[in-house]
């Protein structure tokens, strides 16, 4: 028996994961925007999120969270991380038990410095919880380019089950236990593409986007393995790949707000223009926020959260940079 996806979200990636699983099993995908849910159906397109992309003809859409879900034998979240929370309180009374319910989410919440998981497991004790990350541009995917992806669940025979769901015959996904390492590179990453995108802004060249990316996952490794995540998840596609790609890519949202204030603009500017979600924004002060609580040193994260948080410019960042000590490699900083 196939097993049924209730998808919630249609943003970019929402929409592209359910494009993909709607080619495996029945897709139903829940969408505020009336306009979307109508073009979906009708027209197999999302224009907003994915201009000129062709969706699965047999994936649906509605507006009616209860539609979307109540038949639903896996949920995924591709919710914002700062509206996570509310989204899920809502669609709670029409999930049936035990279903899994994975988020496509890569922040951490204000406030309670949660992973999404762990709002799952909050509110909906006893459904198994997971992640699907990895470095995985929406526009390359739905274009039909080959991408891989991680499927984090503790339980290994339901991130096999689910394997199946979301894999197609270009998009690979492997499974990984740890959830807490998975989720970490997901989130912490964006930030370090926030400092990658002010470089190459500023007009810095390959060398410092080189040094950034790779002093950048020493110190999503430091916090991530200090926070619980085994250090060899981030060397793989939840850490390493999914940094990578969102560093260097112009179709990544958070080097885009950072290429945008290293060429001097508001981040006001920036972020009104943006019809997308740039989690580094938002996940930036958090991420401090736990470094202190863990006592780890996070020199870019610091920089990029003074520009972010209390206006300092990107000259600003990269002189601090500049002023810090450098010893060994393995040394933090």
């Amino acid at each position: 028996m196939k097993l049924r996806v209730g998808l919630l979200g249609g943003g970019s990636w929402g929409t592209t994961v359910a494009s993909l699983t709607a080619q495996n099993t029945p897709t139903k995908l829940w969408a505020k925007n009336a306009t979307t849910v109508e073009e979906i159906n009708k027209y197999h397109r999302n224009e907003k999120y994915l201009p000129g992309a062709s969706l699965t003809e047999s994936l649906t859409a509605t507006t009616s969270l209860k539609e979307a879900i109540q038949d639903s034998d896996v949920i995924v979240m591709g919710i914002p991380s700062q509206s996570f929370r509310h989204v899920l309180e809502d669609a709670r009374p029409f999930i049936r038990p035990w279903v899994p319910i994975v988020s496509l989410s890569k922040g951490l919440e204000q406030g309670t410095r949660m992973r999404m998981t762990e709002i799952i497991e909050t509110i909906m004790p006893g459904h198994p919880a997971g992640v699907l990350t990895g470095p995985n541009l929406a526009r390359e995917i739905i274009a039909g380019q080959a991408a891989a992806s991680v499927i984090a669940m503790i339980d290994h025979t339901i991130a096999v089950a689910l394997q199946k769901v979301f894999r197609t015959g270009l998009f690979r996904v492997y499974t990984n236990e740890d959830v807490v390492g998975c989720e970490l590179g997901g989130a912490l990453k964006n930030v370090i593409a926030i400092a990658a995108g002010m470089g190459d802004g500023a007009g810095a060249g390959d060398n410092t986007r080189a040094a950034v990316i790779t002093r950048g996952l020493a110190e999503l490794t430091r916090l991530g393995v200090a926070m619980g995540g085994r250090p060899e998840t981030f060397a793989g596609l939840a850490g390493m790949g999914d940094l990578v790609a969102t560093c260097i890519s112009s179709l990544s949202r958070n080097r885009h707000v950072g290429f945008q204030l290293g060429q001097g603009r508001t981040l006001d500017e920036i972020i009104d223009e943006m019809s997308m979600v740039a989690e580094g924004v938002k996940t930036c002060g958090v991420v401090m926020e736990l470094a202190k609580q863990y006592h780890i040193e996070m020199p870019i994260t610091y920089e990029v959260n003074k520009v972010i948080l209390e206006g300092n410019t990107v000259r600003d960042a990269f002189r601090g940079l500049l002023r810090q000590r450098s010893g060994a490699e393995s040394d933090p900083g």
